[in-house]
């Protein structure tokens, strides 16, 4: 692998479009989403990224939709790549390789896995009971599993979630021996049909998604308690916690997997997604799919991927779907940047009177219409990242409305006045609303809310912080425009520390009010709060809950723009804090005791820390109680930026510290003899960096300094004592003094190993040569 610049890793599946495959590349190959309409522009600038560069690109799962035009027109921009190149197709066709022209020695048959190999993968999937006669049961288990992985896999999650006395009548069940048209394997349709009935239509309805799509467990659990299929017995379960239960079931049978590429994000297997269209016949359409693509009478469920522009001609096979349940377009990219034709949203919309799913997410709306309120049996309605600026009034008589989602409606001002009519809201996602100006009045009637990220305190009583004392939240609470909180009591009655559900909150001003500390002691939290962020408090001081040492749960504390304070809260003391910024506090000029608390050890879990944009501050002073103590014994992370009064000496001794970087402070000294793990070093403008001691930096992969008033590297051999450096950056240091004897003639053979040239024995020439390689050599650079 090591041998190429670029590696990448594209999934095409079953419906090649040469577009969106290309696209996929660009992106991987820029690490920046594409937004060029020309086809023949966006080949010219992958050619331009990959020009003289060695790659490999996978394309994994291609289908015989890749047409032989459509191939020889993919590697066009490819062909500029550095001799050595490659690019590896994976398959389940051999016509696709014939079709590729792959030469007969360059195809690879993945075989079976081994009888061993079956009976390792089965036993990472059960569960560790196992049944008495098991040996004998092992020869059963590696015949029905034939040698496929997601079989093994498959099999043992069904069986995990049986007793143990059951496994030879499962294993000996007839399904192993009934011949299937669908080519849906054995063990699929076994590890369904033990399904429980309401497992079943959760899993059924998955079948609304592509292959390969990565989707997460709250939004699929919101759609099933939308669709009705979260069965609710007595006792005090919420829906969410019942579909939790759920979705935890699927993913022990090994239904759903987790993504690759993002943790908290699941896809299903190819053939687990057939099973779940062959489970949901035609009660499911996807537009773009060419089996079912059209819908009909019997049509429930419509989903498809959105489009650049998708008109009037994308829907025509709706007029035969009267009673169609779910209207969900699926954004495959986070550009959203998709139009949609008013056809669909006026003329469509109003004849789909049974939809309990809707979502316009990621299109360029302005305008919702009317006839949304007529929709009566609609339970989630998705307008996420469109550019609406108000929601009808009608939106009021969605009776049965349970999700409201509007994540990222930036030019959203206003919500209906007689929101609170929507008694059975249970989830309003209106977090990165900046053009919100206020929640609407009555807030406190919806009692079954649990999701309401973004509440904006008016400045009429109607819409006080008092509105959110009824309100059961859960996870995530911001409160914005704390100024117009007049009266201290209103924001008492919210009892925000009787929230027990959430796990992070911020609390913001925008403006200037008096009683701004008792605002803030009153909005005290309960004490298993996770994260805790304070922006733009005008207070001269912290409320002496932020900080206390009972908060044992809390992981993350961000203090912004809080002007007017000239002492840190005793951060220190909080057991558990493992990430910590502290930006724009320009009236603090010392942090030292105050900061660290009265505890015996002092962070004694932090693992970041960030300073920024402290105008004033001049000192860091260590913690003076007990000289043995090491405080940050954790750190690995420390960045301070834009400090310019900052003098003296950083912290020492912090052992874990594995990246430094400071930025535009000018009056600071850093001796980097103090944090021997480092792996990246970056400082850009400072007063002085010095390194005196014989301590090896065995770790550190980066190096950059850059604006430094006068840089002391008195070690010789230093470089040479960099066993894992990548990169160098020295510029602009306008007193030089480094020992740097032997080391210009080691370079010169690293270089020369790695390009496999000769560089000129003279210094000055081969920093010349070095100054002109740049980054071309892509393993050290040298600037001087």
């Amino acid at each position: 692998m090591k041998q190429f610049d670029l590696k990448v890793w594209v999934s095409v599946s079953d419906d090649f479009d040469l577009q969106t495959v290309t696209r996929a590349i660009f992106k991987e190959v820029t690490s920046r989403p594409c937004d060029m309409d020309e086809f023949s522009r966006l080949q010219e600038n992958l050619s331009k990224e990959i020009g003289g560069k060695r790659f490999l690109i996978v394309l994994d799962d291609v289908w015989r939709t890749c047409g032989y035009d459509s191939w020889t027109k993919l590697q066009a921009p490819l062909r500029g790549g550095a001799k050595g190149s490659k690019v590896m197709v994976t398959t389940r066709d051999e016509k696709v390789a014939v079709l590729m022209g792959a030469p007969a020695g360059e195809v690879y048959y993945l075989k079976t896995l081994s009888d061993e190999g079956c009976l390792q993968v089965f036993e990472q999937h059960v569960s560790n009971d196992r049944p008495p006669n098991f040996e004998l049961l092992k020869k059963k288990i590696v015949t029905n599993c034939n040698g496929l992985p997601l079989a093994a896999k498959t099999l043992g999650g069904v069986l995990r979630c049986k007793e143990t006395d059951k496994w030879e009548e499962m294993l000996n069940d007839k399904i192993w021996s009934i011949s299937d048209e669908n080519n849906i394997p054995p063990v699929l349709r076994l590890s369904y049909h033990y399904l429980p009935s309401p497992l079943k239509r959760c899993f059924a309805y998955c079948s609304i998604l592509p292959n390969d799509f990565e989707f997460g467990k709250p939004q699929l659990i919101l759609l099933w308690m939308a669709e009705g299929f979260l069965e609710q017995t007595e006792g005090t379960k919420g829906m969410e916690d019942i579909g939790d239960e759920y979705f935890g079931e699927l993913l022990s049978r090994s239904l759903f997997q987790t993504s690759g590429k993002n943790s908290s994000c699941y896809v299903m297997h190819d053939l687990v997604g057939d099973l779940a269209r062959w489970a949901a016949a035609d009660t499911f359409c996807r537009l773009e799919d060419k089996q079912h693509g059209r819908c009909s009478a019997k049509t429930r469920h419509l989903s498809y991927i959105s489009a650049k522009f998708d008109g009037e001609k994308r829907f025509e096979t709706l007029s035969g779907a009267k009673r169609l349940r779910t209207f969900l377009p699926l954004p495959v990219s986070r550009g959203y940047e998709n139009y949609l034709t008013r056809y669909a949203t006026f003329d469509i919309l109003p004849q789909l009177k049974y939809l309990r799913v809707l979502s316009f997410n990621g299109y360029k709306l302005t305008e919702v219409p009317n006839s949304v309120g007529k929709l009566r049996h609609l339970r989630y309605l998705d307008l996420s990242h469109t550019l609406i600026t108000c929601l009808p009034e009608s939106t009021c008589m969605l009776y049965n409305l349970q999700t409201l989602i509007l994540e990222n409606c930036s030019k959203l001002k206003t919500l209906p006045s007689n929101m609170s009519n929507l008694s059975n809201l249970r989830h309003l996602n209106n977090s990165n609303m900046p053009s919100l100006e206020e929640m609407p009045p009555k807030v406190s009637r919806l009692t079954h809310l649990r999701t309401l990220p973004n509440f904006v305190v008016g400045k009429g009583s109607a819409s006080g912080i008092g509105e959110i004392q009824s309100l059961h939240l859960r996870v995530t609470l911001s409160v914005g425009r704390l100024e117009n909180v007049i009266d201290v009591g209103d924001a008492k009655t919210a009892q925000i520390m009787n929230k027990e559900g959430l796990e992070i909150l911020q609390l913001e001003w925008s403006g200037t009010r008096e009683k701004e500390l008792e605002v803030l002691c009153s909005l005290e939290p309960h004490k298993k709060l996770k994260e805790l962020t304070i922006k733009g408090y005008n207070g001269f001081e912290f409320s002496k809950w932020i900080g206390h040492p009972s908060f044992s749960d809390m992981k993350s504390v961000k203090l912004e723009n809080c002007k007017n304070c000239r002492f840190l809260p005793p951060l220190g003391q909080l057991p558990f804090l493992k990430k910590l910024q502290i930006q724009g506090l320009a009236n603090v000029e010392s942090v030292g005791a105050e900061f660290y608390g009265e505890c015996s050890l002092p962070f004694p879990v932090l693992e970041v820390l960030r300073f920024k944009d402290m105008q004033n501050w001049k000192e860091w002073l260590p913690c003076k109680r007990d000289e043995e103590i090491r405080v940050f014994p954790c750190m690995e992370k420390l960045s301070i930026l834009g400090c310019p009064k900052l003098k003296g000496w950083l912290p020492k001794n912090m052992d874990s510290l594995s990246q430094l970087y400071i930025a535009e402070c000018e009056e600071l000294v850093v001796s980097i003899a103090n944090y021997k793990h480092l792996r990246m070093l970056i400082i850009h403008g400072c007063k002085r960096v010095v390194h005196r001691s014989g301590v090896k930096f065995e770790l550190l992969e980066i190096m950059g300094l850059h604006n430094i008033s006068e840089f002391r590297l008195e070690i010789d051999g230093f470089i040479r004592g960099l066993p894992k450096l990548q990169g160098l950056w020295i510029t602009g240091c306008e007193e030089l003094t480094c020992l740097w004897e032997n080391e210009d003639r080691w370079l010169q053979r690293r270089i020369s190993n790695i390009i496999g040239g000769n560089i000129s024995d003279s210094p000055s020439h081969f920093i010349q040569e070095l100054r002109a390689l740049g980054k071309l050599v892509g393993h050290l650079a040298l600037y001087l």
